[in-house]
């Protein structure tokens, strides 16, 4: 009785950090994802609605429609402490993707619709590594649905704000330390609310000054599937097939960003992210069947971060528009709880993008970001098991905009 339990514990664990920074994607804009994914305090037309919904009455045109996509190419190197042992993540690619339109139903008034998918991701470790009890898989999806409305209050001050539905998945695979075949597969879905809101000012033509919330979004997983492959001494205490419960929460943020139009060619953009990591301070399960032995509280114990970015973009001529940017992510994972689900590192990124405009209301975009996770020793005290980590991550972008 003693080592089942002793298994199934080490089995809660395994949901622990897969809201690791990792797993916050914000590629939600191809202009914005070549300036350093700044956009707070850009005048992007129907991207606003994600980046500061006060910004979309400043937008000159009727109508927007953007659409677009990046592909995540992610690689993760473990190097064992204590021999010349090590592995990497096979990783797939991950998709995330967006679309917004926005249409002024006056001067003043405006309203909007986007669909994106600010967090998501997908880790592989080798179904034979040395992690394998702690995880195998795990992959996380979350898509968002917000309709917008925003105001022109004065000439030089919008405000804005979204309904947000949210509906998400999550999956994880995981051996489990009894024989070389018992495992354990964690699924569910599950759907949430949340808002989004913004304002921008411009005291002069030249500077504008954006600030945004997004809220917090519990998304609380409810019948989630929890099969087990284990012995038979084992499920005639838990049964292989079972139901949890559990809250998954997406922390808020919120972001101050400044864009100064140096003079008709040149536009700097400088921004901070703060994110409430914090409020991911525990993992709690709950289990349908064999619950008092299931049950469990796992701490996380993240903190809030914040993270400084840094754009440009520069007007070649009538039909080309290129653009840099760079940023600075640091790791909201505590130093006794830091699991391979989802490495996060503290991250330096740089990133490039241009864009074409083969017609007068035609764009299109195209943008590129790359991340390097700093190597760095990290552990998971709960299962003594401790190693050197680092990131490697590749993003191709493309975004079309059609707007009159």
């Amino acid at each position: 009785m003693r080592k089942t339990i002793l298994i199934l514990s080490c089995l809660l664990v395994v949901a622990g950090d897969i809201l690791a920074g990792g797993y916050q994607v914000r590629l939600q804009g191809s202009r914005q994802n070549g300036m350093g994914l700044t956009g707070t305090a850009l005048n992007s037309g129907a991207s606003n609605i994600f980046y500061n919904p006060g910004g979309l009455g400043f937008y000159q045109k009727r109508f927007d429609f953007t659409l677009g996509a990046s592909a995540v190419m992610s690689k993760i190197s473990y190097q064992s402490l204590e021999s010349d042992y090590s592995a990497k993540t096979d990783n797939p690619v991950s998709p995330p993707f967006f679309f917004y339109g926005m249409a002024k139903i006056t001067d003043k008034l405006v309203a909007g619709l986007g669909v994106y998918t600010p967090y998501g991701s997908r880790t592989e470790w080798p179904s034979d590594w040395k992690g394998k009890n702690l995880i195998q898989s795990i992959g996380l999806r979350a898509y968002y649905i917000q309709p917008t409305l925003s105001y022109m209050v004065t000439d030089n001050l919008g405000i804005g704000a979204g309904f947000v539905f949210v509906t998400g998945k999550v999956e994880i695979d995981k051996a489990l330390n009894y024989n070389g075949t018992s495992s354990a597969n964690l699924s569910g879905t599950t759907s949430a609310m949340g808002f989004n809101v913004g304002v921008t000012y411009k005291p002069i033509s030249e500077l504008t000054i954006g600030l945004n919330y997004r809220s917090k979004v519990a998304m609380e997983l409810t019948g989630g599937d929890a099969t087990f492959n284990l012995p038979q001494s084992v499920t005639a205490l838990v049964p292989a097939n079972n139901k949890f419960d559990a809250t998954l929460p997406l922390p808020a943020n919120l972001d101050f960003g400044v864009a100064w139009q140096v003079n008709n060619k040149l536009l700097l953009t400088a921004e901070l992210n703060y994110v409430f990591w914090g409020t991911y301070d525990t993992l709690s399960f709950s289990f349908e069947t064999a619950g008092s032995m299931l049950n469990s509280d796992n701490p996380r114990l993240y903190s809030d971060r914040i993270i400084p970015r840094v754009g440009a973009e520069y007007v070649v001529n009538d039909k080309l528009t290129v653009r840099a940017g760079a940023y600075y992510d640091a790791t909201p994972t505590n130093e006794d709880y830091f699991n391979p689900e989802t490495v996060s590192l503290n991250t330096v990124a740089f990133t490039l993008g241009l864009s074409y405009k083969p017609i007068n209301n035609l764009t299109i975009d195209l943008s590129y970001l790359q991340l390097h996770g700093l190597e760095s020793e990290r552990y998971y005290k709960p299962a003594n098991f401790g190693g050197k980590y680092k990131t490697f991550t590749m993003v191709p972008g493309i975004g079309i905009n059609y707007s009159f």
